[in-house]
């Protein structure tokens, strides 16, 4: 998985009012644990901004004051009101233990049902896995070549080395779905259904004649 490196320094004290002042000065504050021991540092907001406004997901290089760690963003708390990131809470890796998180999916492919007119829903943006760090993917890839009118990929069609997929086997990744156009084609015209109808109702009226 792809890293990005953050810079920290380590808070002094946790008080509220240390919290509030860093706040106002445009920074974070952040704890990281899961490790040997716990750190509390802060970090500029605006170094965080390609960890948070992404979809993509990364590894954590954190370096507080000149220590590094590894890590991944576990928590973030956004101000009701301004939407402001508030605190993160970062986990310490352990390449011995494994860990979970949310990457996300990666459509790739043609699939022929789009082609006939169908529509292509994906419905799962990410997915929850756990594994070991060396083995966290950039991202699922989910090849939709073989997918028909009517057909779907589920979390159980989804098979990685080394990764457990955490969501429910059943849930629905991405579905090529039928489309009003589709289903209008697929009805026979109201013409051609009439007539053999018209054609069984004028036979009795034949055969009596010829009676």
């Amino acid at each position: 998985m792809k890293s990005i490196s953050i810079n920290g320094t380590k808070r002094a004290a946790q008080s509220k009012q240390e919290t509030k002042k860093l706040r106002a000065e445009g920074m974070v504050p952040c704890v990281l644990y899961g490790g040997s021991e716990q750190v509390h540092f802060s970090t500029p907001v605006l170094a965080l901004k390609n960890l948070v406004y992404t979809p993509n997901a990364y590894t954590v290089e954190l370096n507080v004051d000149g220590k590094v760690y590894k890590a991944i963003m576990k928590d973030i708390q956004f101000h009701a009101v301004t939407d402001r990131i508030q605190h993160i809470d970062f986990l310490e890796l352990n390449e011995e233990k494994e860990v979970s998180m949310h990457v996300p999916v990666k459509v790739s492919g043609n699939a022929p049902g789009v082609r006939a007119g169908g529509l292509l829903i994906n419905k799962l943006r990410k997915l929850k896995i756990s594994a070991l760090p060396k083995h966290l993917p950039d991202h699922i890839e989910v090849k939709i070549d073989n997918l028909n009118i009517g057909d779907d990929i589920r979390v159980r069609d989804i098979e990685l080395e080394g990764v457990e997929l955490l969501d429910s086997p059943s849930s629905v990744i991405t579905a090529v779905k039928t489309t009003r156009v589709v289903a209008a084609a697929a009805e026979p015209a109201p013409a051609a259904a009439a007539a053999p109808a018209a054609a069984a109702a004028a036979a009795p009226a034949k055969d009596e004649k010829k009676k």
